[in-house]
């Protein structure tokens, strides 16, 4: 019976042509065919010897059939010829076609984690305004902790930004640590005080090694000394706890440095020392793996553009990651920039060359140069909240101002280029000290300046440029902190009135309409002949 069944379910649906292979069926069927004799009945011995030989061959066929199966089911794998007669065990498949559905899965598990990482990268940048460029951006950063877990950074760099009162990384340094962190270069566009030092110098110090011997690592060019040495200050404080070899570029070093033996990680400098030392003094800058451009836009202005090539070609490291930071970044400039880079990333905090939003701003009408000191005299004494920087357009004017307000109970000083570097060092100082209520500037330290404590700028001379317009009063509203610019105009200036109006528009601030009815003039700049800075009545 289960011979049968077996041979059904073998040769099931299987069809023979009897007339062709009728002698073969003849041999199968030569002990059946009937003898017209009724059969004698066959003896006990022959009897048991057909049913031991019938025994035996069921056996044997069995065998043969089940080995028939095990090769069938080698040969072919994933299918078995038993599948109709076990109906119950069900078809397992092969090794190859789990594997294939395995790396499927997989597959489609990392394409799926990618899609959301890319989304709640897009949320991020859209909560926190960031606009980006470029092919391949790193996600940005969600708190200071990831850098431990995702750049391996040493816990005690991470650690020391709680002290120094970062607690969240602002928008800029979200976008553009883990842009250097991650090998590529980059434009960094941001409002003053959105803490763009620090967003260039933590990826500085957790890829560069303390107390390194093999020359130097990091070059950073600030446009003025106040600004390199205000960088060097904030380096140091980030990097407490190693032993890195921080270096300002002083003019004695300049002059005299022995560079040859000086241990040196990071070097921060303007332009010209830093021309002048390798130029003169043979500085290698060969070793250096990062070049960072801090007020870039100032950088690349007509009197550094040769120094600045001078320099980039100085540093001659097939690796090196070239980055520029600023708040303004014209697009002749970018332009210029992206010469000198390669595949670089751009991000923009907000809108492009725009002031900070936290800064309350005034445009007030003087009418002539002694109006001006008239208003400045009147809101010193409505409400004087020092510390108070006043901007004036060129380094006489700063000293005709100091006088003036010298016969005034004002604790009053003065800086711009004709002071030695000390002195300038001294009256900077002296209004971080408190010790001076009010600083009479030029440009010197209109850019990048870190002054904590000032709520209010004030431009005496109107500036020459939007961008001019923006770092100077980016000295106050830094760091999440309210600040008030109030800005002086008079006839003379209403023609180029209508650039800074975009610039309090674009902020949020209102602004008179028949100031914005004004034409607007496309890259000029305003320097007017002023007449000297006096109350006193013109003589005859």
């Amino acid at each position: 019976m289960e011979t049968s069944k077996l041979s059904s379910a073998l040769f099931a649906g299987t069809h023979f042509n009897r007339k062709r292979f009728a002698a073969d069926f003849a041999r199968f069927h030569q002990g059946r065919t009937p003898s017209p004799a009724a059969p004698s009945p066959p003896s006990p011995e022959k009897k048991r010897k057909r049913k031991s030989g019938k025994a035996k061959a069921k056996k044997n066929k069995k065998k043969r059939a089940e080995a028939a199966a095990a090769s069938s089911s080698d040969v072919v794998e994933g299918f078995s010829v038993f599948k109709g007669l076990e109906g119950k065990n069900d078809e397992l498949p092969s090794e190859k076609v789990e594997l294939r559905k395995d790396e499927d899965s997989v597959a489609v598990r990392r394409r799926k984690e990618i899609e959301r990482e890319i989304e709640r990268a897009a949320v991020l940048r859209k909560r926190f305004d960031l606009h980006i460029a470029g092919q391949n951006v790193p996600a940005p950063l969600e708190s200071f902790e990831e850098l431990i877990s995702r750049y391996g950074c040493d816990s005690y760099l991470v650690g020391n930004l709680p002290k120094l009162g970062f607690k969240e990384p602002t928008p800029i340094q979200r976008q553009a640590i883990p842009i250097l962190l991650s090998g590529r270069e980059c434009f960094a566009c941001a409002p003053t005080g959105s803490g763009k030092t620090l967003a260039f110098l933590f990826p500085l110090l957790m890829k560069i090694k303390p107390g390194s011997k093999s020359g130097v690592k990091a070059v950073i060019l600030c446009p003025t000394r106040e600004l390199a040495a205000q960088t060097v200050r904030e380096c140091k404080k980030f990097a407490k706890g190693r032993k890195y070899y921080i270096k300002l570029m002083t003019k004695d070093l300049s002059k005299s440095g022995n560079f040859k033996d000086m241990h040196c990680d990071i070097l921060v400098s303007t332009p010209l020392r830093l021309d002048h030392a390798v130029k003169k003094r043979d500085l290698d800058l060969s070793s250096v793996e990062y070049l960072v451009l801090d007020e870039s836009d100032k950088l690349f202005e007509l009197g550094f553009v040769e120094v600045i090539d001078s320099v980039v070609e100085a540093c001659s490291n097939p690796s090196i990651i070239r980055s520029l930071f600023s708040a303004t970044l014209p697009d002749s400039i970018e332009a210029l920039a992206r010469t000198i880079m390669h595949d670089a990333i751009r991000v923009i905090v907000g809108r492009k060359n725009s002031a900070s939003s936290l800064i309350k701003q005034k445009l007030i009408f003087a009418g002539t140069e002694r109006g001006k000191l008239l208003a400045l005299r009147q809101s010193f004494q409505e409400s004087l909240n020092p510390p108070v920087l006043i901007f004036v357009q060129s380094k006489e004017r700063a000293k005709e101002l100091y006088k003036e307000l010298a016969f005034d109970d004002v604790r009053a000083d003065v800086i711009h280029a004709d002071l030695n570097e000390q002195q300038r060092q001294d009256a900077v100082d002296n209004l971080r000290a408190g010790k001076t209520w009010v600083l009479i500037a030029t440009e010197v330290i209109a850019r990048g300046m870190d002054f904590k404590g000032v709520k209010c700028v004030i431009n005496y001379d109107f500036p020459e440029s939007a961008a001019a317009y923006i770092h100077r009063i980016g000295r106050c509203g830094r760091a999440g902190r309210s600040g008030e610019a109030i800005t002086f105009f008079t006839e003379e200036d209403k023609p180029f009135l209508r650039n800074i109006a975009n610039v309090l528009v674009s902020s949020g601030c209102e602004v008179p309409s028949w100031i914005m009815a004004l034409p607007k003039l496309k890259r000029k700049k305003h320097r007017v002949d002023r007449d000297p800075i006096s109350t006193l009545p013109d003589e005859d």
